[in-house]
């Protein structure tokens, strides 16, 4: 049974084993070098200040996680958020990608963010050993869509990627906008029912 409950620094160890197969391996990550574990427990740290941090679990291990992010820095970008998912290669196709963004779709409506941007690696050539287009074909199917494609604007493995920025709206854009609530400082209760539900 896959259960879900927000991520701790001390979950870093686990996480980062998770996303190495991605930069390694993949282009789905455009990092070339894994982070150290002293960098990435810091990446947990600084997201769990102001965005969700998620983990799936069975039997107590982690399987898959999905975090919110800063969208830009600029101030009037605050109500949108970049979303990030890796999902452990033993788990594809087990719908755990599309539960994690509920939980976190979830929990960023109770935030007040509106709009949620993916990026998402795209192979310049039909046949690549390192990138399909199951990101972006996953990301269309939960409702995200592409608003924005950046040609070869990243390299990896000696060859050419392509980004799309995809875009999924959330929340009403009211006037004014509703203040933006920091994740730690939500109700815990509201945030553990959205998790267990």
């Amino acid at each position: 049974m896959i259960t879900f409950r927000v991520a701790k620094v001390e979950d870093a160890s686990r996480i980062l084993e998770i996303y190495a197969y991605y930069v390694e391996y993949t282009a789905v990550s455009y990092e070339y070098e894994v982070p150290s574990l002293e960098e990435f427990t810091e990446r947990v740290r600084n997201t769990l200040e102001r965005y969700p941090y998620i983990v799936a679990e069975e039997d107590g291990r982690i399987v898959g996680y999905i975090y919110a992010s800063r969208f830009a820095q600029r101030a009037a970008y605050g109500w949108a958020a970049g979303t990030s998912i890796y999902i452990d290669l033993d788990y594809h196709r087990r719908g755990i990608g599309k539960l994690l963004y509920e939980k976190l779709e979830a929990i960023l409506k109770l935030q007040n963010i509106t709009n949620l941007y993916a990026g998402a690696a795209d192979p310049m050539d039909e046949e690549d050993p390192y990138l399909t287009r199951n990101s972006e074909h996953f990301h269309e199917a939960i409702g995200y869509k592409t608003v924005a494609r950046y040609h070869g604007c990243g390299s990896k493995f000696g060859r050419w990627y392509n980004l799309l920025w995809m875009e999924k709206i959330i929340n009403e854009h009211s006037v004014p906008p509703k203040e933006v609530i920091p994740f730690s400082e939500l109700d815990v209760n509201a945030v553990q029912a959205i998790l267990q539900d």
